[in-house]
């Protein structure tokens, strides 16, 4: 069975995100690694550890801030944040611009699903996702068929 969803625009809000959420959850070592670096406050009666550390976890943050707002801009990129509608299958996912231009991506491409409570997130890359809300499927039969049948006998969610 074939899930033809309805045309989505991925806006650039969401895309940020998802895409923050993704690396700071890819890594999740970074904060084990500014805690290690406070702890020399409780040995020199000092704030400046904490400080430095709060200020490199700033500047992390922002690093990874500015380059998904980056991507957003790049004319390579500019794709993914069209009105696009998308083919749904278990051999794979067809990306359609039109009804003639498209795009498929195999599911061995898929690094993992993010599910929220109205929406499927599929990361493929730290900069590629593709975005599925709730409201692009035509029937709760349509998004029951491809979380139980395609996403859970593909082992990408419990």
């Amino acid at each position: 069975m074939i899930i033809k969803t309805k045309k989505n625009k991925l806006e650039t809000g969401t895309f940020i995100k998802v895409a923050l959420k993704n690396v700071l959850k890819d890594q999740w070592w970074v904060f084990l690694i500014a805690l290690a670096l406070m702890i020399p406050t409780f040995f020199v009666d000092t704030v400046w550890f904490i400080i430095g550390t709060m200020i490199a976890l700033v500047i992390y943050f922002l690093f990874w801030l500015i380059q998904f707002a980056g991507v957003t801009q790049l004319e390579q990129t500019k794709m993914l944040f069209e009105k696009l509608s998308y083919e749904i299958s278990s051999k794979e996912i067809m990306i359609k611009l039109n009804a003639r231009q498209g795009m498929p991506v195999k599911w061995e491409n898929v690094k993992r699903v993010v599910q929220g409570k109205d929406h499927y997130a599929l990361i493929l890359s730290k900069v590629q996702i593709i975005y599925l809300p709730h409201r692009v499927f035509n029937s709760t039969h349509d998004i029951k068929f491809f979380e139980e049948a395609i996403l859970k006998r593909k082992g990408l969610i419990k």
